[in-house]
């Protein structure tokens, strides 16, 4: 038997006892309660209809088809800063919802509209108003803290209509860790009143003494306004028009009125354009191919936020809109060949939030790199522990790999001086606390109940363990980090030389072929033909075939003769669904297709192993993984890739089976078409001889041309058209701009 929590819930810090009892179907992980299930997101309802999301900057808003808010025990909302300040918008028609002609967000991202009309309306059992009659269009968007809406209701028949609106508003103060589940004992004080005759002020005041407020103003003024509703009479006439503006402001300074709707509007779509200036843009022969490209480049500029430091790549909507060191840095990673910039505003916001002292309760030792950051009333409180959460092994390493593949990337040598005290810290961290027993190796051990138990990317309580389903117990070394371990001493060795640390780059090199032979030794499972994805803290392997060893194929820790074992197993049918590569081989101890990480499919993890099979001359399988991913990029909302996707194999005329609470858009699966594109053109950039190369070029199937316009090196710029002829290709340079050169090298 095991035991579950009834639901997820946690008071003053401690798990309620209140518990159900269900069997265990092998009788083997008795007491195996997941250490971190406060902070597992909830499924607890079925289904329901399409949500749409905004976001900009700190603020997001996840609303219905209509455009509204507050489904019962619903995840949607206008949030600000990890605080739901919007917990309810319902707009009514003579009392009644009205009827969805269709919703969508704008290509772009940079605003939502749903078109709306009347349902039939009846008086004592007849239809004094037939439906189809009224067209409501309603328009939403979100700029710097505020929500916009504007309702354009439209009379299209040949007789003048009478008609009340109603739109319900109320606010929550919720703490997103509240939204997701968690209970609390006691919450702050609530206040709601009208301020005049076209205004309310939502203000609560937290149990942090912070003061949060939402200001509605509505424009013409109703003609009923109480706290939680404003009503409009609306007589239209024939073919008239009548319109209706909202403001929901949040935080905003007490009497700042914010922009008119249209203003603000042009501005935030002028904001979209501008930040996208820097870019290389993509075309291709593949119409279906150009609309995956097309949402992936929108939903990055959309989840990218301007910080002090610079532009960050918030991890993803509705729960992880707020700076991850683990997935800035990978989603900057995949980026970096098309939009450097962003890896200079992740590297510069790491930095300045890097830990200097040790806190046993948010995970921080000198010289980690953040994990987690979060602004609600809960993390102020210390009720979760992720105000500043250190709590990944992973993202230090990361960090400097990304520090080194940045200078290579722009030759910014000056950027890299400001970080280099940062790039050392973690260097330090990771030789010496990060490796307590010094053994060589880089392991996680959570420094109390409340972090994360697995502090890897695949970090749900059951990703780590034995053969035969036990679960990794004391100081686990994970795989790929080791291999992080090995790019980022290799890569900023490199660095180091020119800035004429000659002795530390010697050092730092020396120190990476240690670790590739001592990993060698330790992970490689010769009966698997893969390695082992842990060392437990006995340092025993942990010798279960999963994902972890494609993400080393990335880092290059592995030697070539069993790189193409690696990648033959990872394309065989135990991993292979047809769409993707599974984050567990089929008929492991633990595998579930339907599972967050025991057998799901991963775009930002295929993403890394695509660039990892490149890496080793393996085009053939780049292709494969290439062409189903694209292939499960068609059948999704939006043409947009999830956060995750179920793992069952691939049926003829059916597409993919979606994980019900991934998140849409999340940054590094919104950024996997673009490793996708680097892998197949073995893109490289040298500054120094102003050269971009193309390593062994290959196009999938599903593309006879692709085009990249403004492809930056330095102060130059090209135009390339790379062409597929069969099994070959050509590469033709269409415009240039500066001295860059442009050569195709071939491994063959």
């Amino acid at each position: 038997m095991w035991t579950i929590p009834r639901s997820n819930e946690w008071i003053d810090g401690t798990m309620s006892t209140d518990t159900l009892t269900a069997p265990d179907a092998n009788q083997r992980h008795t007491d195996e309660v997941p250490p971190e299930l406060p902070f597992y997101i909830a499924a607890t309802g079925t289904a329901v209809g399409p949500h749409w999301t905004l976001k900009h900057d700190d603020a997001f808003a996840v609303v219905d088809s209509l455009g509204n808010m507050g489904a019962p025990g619903g995840s949607d909302g206008l949030f600000f800063k990890d605080t739901r300040f919007l917990s309810r918008l319902e707009l009514r028609m003579n009392g009644l919802q009205p009827l969805l002609l269709g919703s969508n967000v704008r290509d772009d991202n940079s605003s939502f509209s749903a078109d709306l009309t009347n349902p039939d309306f009846l008086l004592n059992g007849k239809v004094v108003l037939e439906k189809d009659l009224v067209h409501l269009g309603r328009t939403l968007f979100l700029w710097r803290g505020v929500a916009y809406q504007r309702l354009t209701v439209s009379n299209h028949s040949d007789r003048r209509i009478g008609l009340t609106l109603s739109l319900l508003f109320d606010s929550d103060f919720a703490d997103l860790f509240e939204v997701r589940g968690m209970r609390r004992r006691r919450r702050g004080n609530a206040t709601r009143r009208r301020t005049g005759n076209d205004r309310v002020l939502f203000e609560y005041r937290g149990l942090d003494d912070v003061v949060r407020s939402t200001a509605l103003a509505f424009d013409p003024p109703p003609m009923t306004l109480t706290a939680n509703e404003a009503v409009y009479r609306l007589d239209i006439a024939p073919a008239e028009t009548r319109m209706i503006y909202l403001s929901i402001g949040c935080d905003r300074p007490a009497g700042q009125r914010p922009a008119p709707f249209l203003k603000g509007l042009l501005e935030s779509r002028r904001e979209l354009r501008t930040a996208s200036f820097d870019t290389t843009t993509i075309e291709t022969s593949n119409a279906l191919f150009n609309e995956i490209l097309c949402r992936s480049a929108a939903d990055l500029r959309m989840l990218t936020t301007d910080t002090p430091e610079g532009r960050y790549p918030y991890a993803g909507t509705p729960w992880y809109s707020t700076t991850f060191g683990r997935d800035g840095i990978i989603t900057a990673l995949q980026m970096l060949w098309h939009e450097p910039s962003v890896a200079r505003g992740v590297l510069r916001r790491l930095a300045a939030h890097q830990a200097t002292e040790t806190d046993a309760r948010s995970d921080a030792q000198p010289g980690k790199i953040l994990h987690e950051m979060r602004g609600g009333e809960m993390a102020a409180l210390g009720e979760v522990p992720f105000a500043h959460y250190y709590g990944s092994v992973d993202a230090t390493p990361l960090f400097v790999l990304l520090a080194g593949l940045y200078a290579e990337r722009t030759g910014d040598i000056e950027t890299i001086k400001t970080l280099w005290p940062a790039i050392e810290a973690a260097l330090g961290w990771i030789d010496g606390l990060g490796d307590p027993d010094r053994d060589g190796f880089v392991e996680y051990w959570r420094a109390t109940d409340l972090g994360l138990a697995n502090q890897g990317w695949k970090d749900s309580y059951d990703a780590i363990f034995h053969a035969d389903g036990r679960l990794a117990e004391g100081r686990i070394a994970l795989a790929e980090v080791q291999g992080y371990v090995f790019a980022a001493k290799t890569t900023i060795a490199r660095c180091a030389r020119r800035l004429d640390r000659v002795q530390q780059a010697e050092r730092l090199e020396a120190e990476a072929r240690r670790l590739a032979e001592q990993f060698e030794a330790a992970f490689w499972c010769p009966d698997l033909g893969t390695y082992a994805v842990a060392l437990d803290g006995d340092k025993r392997p942990c010798r279960v075939s999963t994902s972890n060893a494609g993400q080393l194929l990335f880092t290059g820790i592995v030697q070539s003769d069993r790189a193409a074992a690696v990648a033959a197993g990872l394309l065989g049918p135990r991993f292979f669904s047809g769409w993707g590569i599974r984050t567990l081989a089929q008929g492991e101890a633990r595998y579930n297709p339907m599972s967050y990480h025991n057998g799901s499919i991963w775009p930002h993890d295929n993403a890394l192993i695509a660039l990892g099979l490149a890496r080793y001359g393996l085009k053939q399988s780049v292709q494969t993984l290439f062409k189903g991913l694209f292939d499960a990029a068609t059948y999704m909302e939006l043409r947009r890739l999830p956060e995750l996707f179920c793992g069952f194999r691939r049926q003829p005329n059916r597409g993919p089976t979606l994980y019900p609470v991934a998140c849409s858009p999340q940054a590094w699966a919104s950024a996997t078409p673009f490793s996708l594109i680097e892998a197949a053109l073995g893109l490289q950039f040298d500054p120094a001889h102003e050269e971009i190369r193309l390593c062994d070029p290959c196009l999938p199937s599903f593309v006879d041309s692709i085009e990249l316009r403004s492809l930056q090196l330095s102060a130059s710029s090209v135009d390339l058209k790379v062409r597929r002829h069969r099994d070959d290709v050509s590469v033709e340079i269409t415009r240039q701009r500066g001295h860059a050169k442009v050569s195709i090298v071939s491994s063959r």
